[in-house]
Order: C-alpha cells, then structure tokens, then sequence
C-alpha cells in the first residue's frame, strides 16, 4: 500500500517515505538518502536566506542606473546645483565592502565623473588617493574599476600630477598580471597623462612586457601598448632600450593586410617614429649595438623584410593606412651623409624594392 502525504509533511518526513517505499530493493542505503534529502533542504534554505538578505540590505548605488545619472546630469545643467551622487559615492568607498560591492561603486564613480564634470571637478587630491588606494585591492576587477575611474579623473587637469603619482604601481601591474582587460585599462591611463621623467628606469624594466602586448592576439590592448611606445619613442633616454628590445622572429606579421586597420595605422606611425629617432644626429653619434632578436634588427637590420610589408601596405583599402605606409618609406631613406652604407642596407633595399616595381 503506498503512503499518503499531507500538505504539513516537512521535506524530512518526505525522504522518510521516500526511503520507506523503496525499502524493498536492496541495494538502496537508506542513511545515504536521508542525509542526501536533509542536506539538499538545508542548501535550498541557505539560498532563500542569501537571496532574501540581499534584496534587503542592497547598497544605496544601486539604486542608480545609468539613466539616473544622466538625468542627474540634465538636472545639473537646468538648476545650476550639485546632485551630491558623487560625493556619496567617494565617502561609501572608505567602508568595508566586498570585491563586487567595490567593483560596482567605482564603476558608478567613473560615470559620474564622466557625467557630472562639474561635480569631480570639485573633489580633492584625497579623493584621487583614495581611488588610487584600490589599486592594492588583491581582486583584478576591481583594480580595472579603479584604474577606469582614475582614467575619468585624468581628464580634468588639475589631478594629473596626483595620478602620476601612480605611474609606477600601474606599470608594476601590467608588468605583472596577465589581463588582458587590466592591461587595456591600465594603458588607456598612462596614454592619457603626461610621463613624468622620474618613471624612466621604471619603464625600461617594464619594456619587454609591454613588447608582449605588441605581440599579443587582443587588438585592443595592441593598440593601446603600441600607442604608448610611440610616445615613449619620443624620448631620447629610452629610444636604444626601445630598439633593443627582443621580439618574437614573426613580429613583422604585424604589418600584414589581414590586421585592422586602427592596428596597421598604430604600427606604421611607431615605425616611422623609430625611424626617425634613429636618423637624428644626437642618435647617430653614439656606435649602438643591438642583439639579434631586437626591434632593431627586426625593422631596420640587414636581412629585415620590412620593405616588402610597406609595398603591400601602399594599395592598403583604408587610405590612412596607405599615407602612413609612404610616410615610413619616407623615413626610411638613406640620409645623405650615410651614402657609404652597403648597398644591403634596408633603406636601399627599400629603394631597389620601389625601382624594381616600378614605383
């Protein structure tokens, strides 16, 4: 006869029954379902408990939606006054909160700043401190929140020396942390504020890491390290440390026609400022020696195959991509007092290379 249940049986009465019915196949062990019943019951409560706790206790930026900031920021610019937003937002951010919580404050702080210019435009140096301190936060994602907001702040002048003051951690976190994320956040920072001078021996320790961006299969953080080598290229303490680099033996496949087009724009101005860089006569002065898996070697040595890339990259479809080809075959010219370099020089390869098509 099978058993009947009522409503007020408790899920533990229930495994009984359960177990009770099945009494008669033997390989059943009734102990294990009991405990599987009651245990499945204890982890469906928790849950409740954890869902019912958070829809109660939510944090006050929640509330918030993108659209409610943006209508802040109409509101704003209709009655001339502060919305406050901001500010609560930078004081919850001295409290103790977990990983997502903070996540998700500075990511409202990064619109908010973005949106409420004003209102960031009035904050402090501390507050700026304040941010900068969550890049020792041992969670990634949040180290990304806070390298976004800080970005935000960039934008207003009068905190750039205060973010610079954090040059350093950031180029140790990128130098460090294989993210690739983390990485875009981080060079969309340090591309955005000027480089202080006191970063430079900093920056020639972190050069082989941002060369394995270069050459990493995410454009985005590419076009990003790329772009802050360029500017770094620019510097005439850090250009030989630049060259010297070592790359990998496929590094001239970033010059392909396959890549993006913002990646092959980004690459052809870093080359042509290299080149450039190498042609000044402060440069020339000094005999530089470079290693055989350098930069260098890989762009300008003698057995480059650079010059066939950029004849390629002339009939290019995007005609930025084209112009900034010719801008490089340009620079690559031999200068008129270096005549007597062997005619397997890559810039009179470069020459032979046009003459023999005809160009």
């Amino acid at each position: 006869m099978k058993p009947t249940f009522s409503s007020n049986y408790s899920i533990f009465d229930l495994g009984l029954s359960v177990c009770w019915h099945r009494s008669s196949v033997k390989q059943l062990d009734i102990r294990k379902v009991i405990v599987s019943v009651v245990t499945g019951a204890g982890a469906i409560y928790l849950c409740y408990k954890a869902i019912k706790t958070g829809l109660r206790c939510q944090p006050p930026f929640f509330s918030n939606s993108p659209v409610c900031i943006a209508r802040l920021a109409v509101e704003r610019e209709r009655l001339g006054r502060d919305s406050g937003e901001l500010r609560k937002l930078l004081n919850s951010l001295e409290c103790n909160h977990d990983e997502f919580t903070k996540s998700m404050i500075l990511h409202s702080i990064t619109r908010c700043v973005y949106l409420l210019e004003a209102e960031a435009a009035s904050c402090s140096n501390d507050d700026i401190r304040l941010v900068g301190c969550m890049l020792d936060d041992k969670d990634n994602c949040v180290k990304i929140q806070a390298l976004n907001a800080l970005k935000a702040f960039s934008g207003i002048r009068k905190f750039r020396v205060k973010i610079q003051e954090h040059f350093i951690k950031i180029l140790e976190l990128i130098s460090t942390i294989w993210d690739s994320e983390l990485h875009v956040s981080g060079l969309r920072l340090l591309n955005n504020v000027p480089v202080p001078e006191f970063v430079h021996p900093q920056l020639r320790r972190v050069m082989p890491a941002l060369m394995e961006i270069v050459q990493s299969d995410y454009t985005t953080a590419q076009i990003q390290a790329i772009h802050l080598l360029t500017l770094l290229a620019q510097k005439e303490d850090l250009l030989y440390d630049i060259l010297n680099c070592q790359v990998h033996p496929t590094f001239l496949n970033l010059f392909q026609c396959c890549r993006p087009a913002n990646l092959l724009y980004e690459i052809l101005v870093f080359a042509e400022r290299l080149s450039e860089g190498r042609n000044s006569p402060h440069y020339r002065a000094v005999k530089w020696h470079y290693n055989e898996q350098s930069l260098h070697e890989a762009l300008f040595g003698a057995n480059s195959r650079l010059a066939d890339r950029l004849l390629a990259l002339v009939i290019h479809p995007e005609e930025d991509v084209q112009i900034q080809a010719c801008k490089v075959i340009v620079s690559l010219q031999c200068p008129p007092d270096l005549g007597h370099r062997s005619p397997r020089q890559p810039s009179c390869q470069l020459s032979n290379s046009l003459f023999a098509n005809g160009e």
